[in-house]
């Protein structure tokens, strides 16, 4: 009965995300011009990008919504797998909604299931897996060879790969961030929240051979 869902869903997502040739960049831009500057134009195509938020209201929700748009504007399609079925789509206008495939998940199990799944499927410049809201212990049951796989998944096709998390658990990744922000409801309330989003690097591209060696050792 598996099997055969898996294949309805390969079916559904060849018949509606047609693939379309890789483009030469080897980044993704977010569109947000203070990120990008930091991260050399963008997120790495090929690459796990871990996006940690260790605050309740460090902003990712904004950063989620900006990323949604940048797509809309650049005309592509984004998986969002979402691990606590916590997205809102209301949040979002229909137009924007046609270059999203949200992907509704109750566990971090089943979320990393499905990222493999998509990975291999090799349709969308960005998949985002949100495990911001899953509990610490569910996701300590992640090994990091699941990670360590999913990064050769990606290197592979040109997506971009983005993980939220409350707590840094990615070893793998690429790229990590830390979102600083440490927002009130009436911060959120104010214009332009996503100009005051605030980075800081933690790691910056590895490369495949940095990420073997770190297997290795």
């Amino acid at each position: 009965m598996a099997s055969s869902k898996i294949v309805d869903l390969r079916k559904l997502l060849a018949d509606r995300f047609v693939k379309q040739p890789p483009a030469p960049a080897s980044v993704l831009p977010t569109g947000i011009s203070a990120l990008d500057e930091q991260i050399a134009g963008g997120l790495p195509k090929g690459g796990i990008t871990e996006i940690t938020s260790p605050h309740a209201s460090s902003g990712s929700a904004t950063l989620l919504t900006a990323l949604l748009h940048q797509a809309y504007r650049e005309r592509y399609f984004v998986a969002v797998i979402d691990a606590r079925d916590s997205f809102d789509p209301q949040l979002m206008g229909k137009p924007i909604l046609q270059h999203l495939l949200w992907m509704r998940c109750h566990s971090a199990r089943d979320a990393v299931r499905c990222s493999d799944l998509l990975l291999r499927d090799g349709n969308f410049p960005l998949l985002v897996l949100d495990l911001i809201l899953n509990a610490s212990s569910e996701l300590a049951s992640i090994p990091q060879t699941t990670w360590y796989r999913l990064q050769r998944l990606v290197e592979n096709i040109p997506t971009a790969f983005l993980v939220l998390t409350r707590q840094s658990m990615v070893a793998s990744a690429q790229l990590k961030l830390i979102l600083q922000n440490r927002w009130e409801l009436q911060d959120l309330e104010r214009e332009q929240s996503l100009e005051r989003l605030a980075f800081s690097v933690r790691r910056s591209h590895l490369g495949a051979s940095d990420l073997r060696q770190q297997l290795v050792s």
